[in-house]
């Protein structure tokens, strides 16, 4: 065994590749992620893992965050301690996690919308990765990727429609970086500041402009509660948007 730095570059992502783990190089499992989780940090400095809107995770090899005092969406590799346990709090061990890009929506602009935000064709990509859960929106997006040197912005755009504050939309700015293959990325947006109604759970519509023109999504999304206190081959370009 030898300890090792996984690089996963995970969208919009920070691309911060974290967590030594200790593990085989010819284990298959230890190179692709197993979930989607948020890290959510402690008051005692300790953090815990929200896999569900219900299931949380309990690091039992690290003790602080290495994120700090940050939340964000991540992915992980990690295996439960005990197997045969049937809880909604579990302690598992980490293997190696990397923060996916989590970024709050923005305001719309109105007319504005498309000289402050764009409206380059993105694509919202149908996988496992593209989750609406614990309050965030967690998105796989794919589009055409240039000039190394560019970077992408990608907003979630909120107060689109006055009768639905539920309603969005995805806007990409390419910064002029059009042309070039095609190739994907990981985002999340944090919705937890949304109203919160009696009943749950929420829907939440997107409007995007895709390469094939006007496209739009519906997503089941639970907020959060108030508180007191896979392989990844293919999502290449998360270091480049922002």
């Amino acid at each position: 065994m030898k300890f090792k730095f996984m690089y996963l570059i995970g969208l919009a992502v920070a691309a911060m590749p974290l967590l030594q783990s200790c593990s085989s190089d010819d284990d298959p499992l230890q190179n692709s992620y197993t979930a989607v989780v948020t890290v959510v940090p402690m008051s005692d400095n300790g953090f815990e893992l929200n896999l569900t809107n219900t299931e949380k995770l309990i690091p039992s090899n690290l003790k602080t965050s290495p994120f700090k005092n940050k939340e964000v969406r991540a992915l992980v590799n990690f295996r439960y301690d005990d197997e045969t346990e049937k809880s909604t709090s579990r302690n598992v061990t980490i293997n190696w996690m990397d923060s996916i890009r989590t970024k709050m929506p923005v305001v719309s602009a109105g007319e504005n919308n498309d000289e402050k935000f764009g409206n380059d064709p993105i694509e919202i990509v149908k996988d496992w990765v593209t989750i609406a859960e614990d309050g965030y929106l967690t998105l796989r997006i794919r589009t055409k990727w240039g000039t190394p040197s560019a970077k992408h912005e990608v907003n979630l755009v909120s107060n689109v429609n006055p009768e639905n504050p539920y309603e969005f939309e995805l806007r990409h700015n390419a910064n002029g970086d059009t042309y070039g293959e095609l190739g994907d990325a990981l985002i999340a947006f944090n919705l937890n500041g949304l109203p919160k109604p009696e009943e749950s759970p929420i829907k939440i519509k997107i409007n995007w402009t895709s390469f094939s023109g006007s496209k739009s999504t519906e997503f089941d999304l639970t907020l959060r509660e108030d508180k007191s206190d896979a392989n990844y081959t293919g999502i290449n370009y998360s270091n480049r948007v922002q």
